[in-house]
């Protein structure tokens, strides 16, 4: 799978451009599905999550090309309603295909997704929105058989605002009869992204980013042309891992917005932060201070995909921190590793006690999921003598790339 060569002790130091969106770019990659015609996307990631979206698509009849960093996809011969088995195990956004491509058929035939092993993630509430919607589903044999002769709009009630079946709704919605409201939607900035696009292509969707999001179905898409928001967790990423060496950043191509709640607790930890239209700055103090709580939460709380890399972070600050995981139940497997490198941390069911230490120790650690990994690449930034970070293709899932980067800003960082 790979592995990454940390050579800590390095001050991160530097101008770096962040990536497209790993989260915001795959729905979107699901919904090129339903006009039939050509999507030009723009500042689309090369990570293996896009690959192997890029492999699904090709699979049910899309032509793909790359053009530079845009992503060019021809959905007008696609011909096919059953999504690769073996495909959909590798990551958990396939899920997404379910809406899409059931607006697009009327019937779909997919398997229970795969993805980063953070415990349970069940999909009952993309279940019950889509048979809200006139959907019949029956589930056989690990597969969901799902089929629509037609749409209907209806006003869907969620119990909890999931990205997931939010993004899936809207998709099988765009082309539904009527009109269709999800209340207690997700308001993650991927969401307003994924109406854009749908708009770009001739949808009437509006209300995203807040409570509730309205679309009124249409009979037909268009072309589209759009460009990816950057990714809100690369940047948090490289401001953990700039934040840990005691190092100063400028980051491009960001939307400060969009990780205000990383910023309030880079802030609290004692660095100081100038943040511009599509820019940050960041300045950390010599000895990073401890965080009194952090609890993940939906957006626009804290958000999960940041545990990891924030508690790496405090391994190193004066005092103790807690962080308390809220949204998945298994999200703790970086904890072993980084105790490994000297870490100390404490598990009381979902949260985690983290007391700094004077330094980490160099050793040979394994990313068990992506951001776990992200992780262990922080902590080895920091760690006296060389970290061995096995599992790089979990990384690579979200990182385009996590090593040239960081060596830009002068770290020394390699993969075999």
């Amino acid at each position: 799978m790979g592995r990454f060569y940390i050579d800590g002790g390095r001050c991160l130091e530097g101008t770096l451009r962040i990536q497209g969106g790993k989260n915001a770019v795959l729905p979107i990659l699901a919904a090129t599905v339903l006009n039939g015609d050509v999507s030009y996307i723009q500042d689309c990631p090369r990570i293996l999550d896009v690959f192997t979206m890029i492999r699904i698509l090709e699979s049910i009849g899309c032509k793909v090309r790359w053009d530079d960093k845009t992503l060019m996809i021809d959905s007008s011969s696609v011909d096919s309603y059953k999504i690769p088995e073996e495909l959909v195990r590798e990551m958990r956004s396939s899920i997404i295909l379910l809406g899409s491509v059931l607006g697009r058929h009327k019937k779909v035939i997919i398997s229970y997704p795969g993805g980063c092993p953070l415990g349970p993630r069940p999909i009952d509430l993309h279940i019950k929105a889509l048979k809200q919607l006139g959907a019949s589903i029956k589930e056989e044999h690990g597969f969901i058989i799902c089929e629509a002769p037609k749409l209907v709009g209806a006003k869907i009630h969620l119990d909890f605002p999931s990205v997931g079946a939010t993004e899936n709704i809207m998709l099988a919605a765009v082309l539904a009869e009527g009109t269709t409201e999800i209340h207690n939607a997700a308001k993650e900035p991927e969401i307003k992204d994924l109406q854009d696009f749908l708009n770009g292509m001739g949808a009437k969707i509006k209300g995203a980013s807040s409570d509730v999001i309205t679309i009124e179905g249409v009979k037909s898409l268009h072309q589209v042309e759009h460009k990816v928001i950057p990714d809100r967790i690369v940047t948090g990423t490289y401001l953990a891992a700039a934040a840990i060496t005691g190092g100063e950043v400028l980051l491009t191509n960001v939307n400060p917005n969009h990780i205000q709640a990383i910023n309030s607790k880079l802030k609290e930890a004692g660095c100081r932060i100038i943040e511009e239209k599509d820019r940050i700055y960041l300045k950390a103090p010599k000895k990073l201070k401890n965080i009194d709580i952090i609890r993940t939460q939906p957006y626009p709380g804290f958000p999960t995909d940041m545990q990891a890399q924030m508690m790496a972070m405090l391994t190193v600050a004066s005092g103790a921190s807690i962080i308390t995981e809220t949204v998945f139940e298994s999200r703790y497997k970086h904890v072993d590793e980084l105790i490994r490198m000297g870490a100390n941390i404490t598990l009381e069911g979902r949260t985690a006690i983290i007391k700094g230490v004077g330094h980490l120790t160099g050793t040979n650690v394994y990313a068990k999921d992506l951001r776990g990994g992200a992780a262990l690449i922080i902590a080895g930034l920091v760690a006296e003598g060389v970290t061995i970070v096995d599992g790089a293709k979990h990384i690579e899932r979200g990182y385009e790339q996590i090593d040239k980067d960081l060596n830009i800003l002068g770290a020394s960082i390699r993969k075999d």
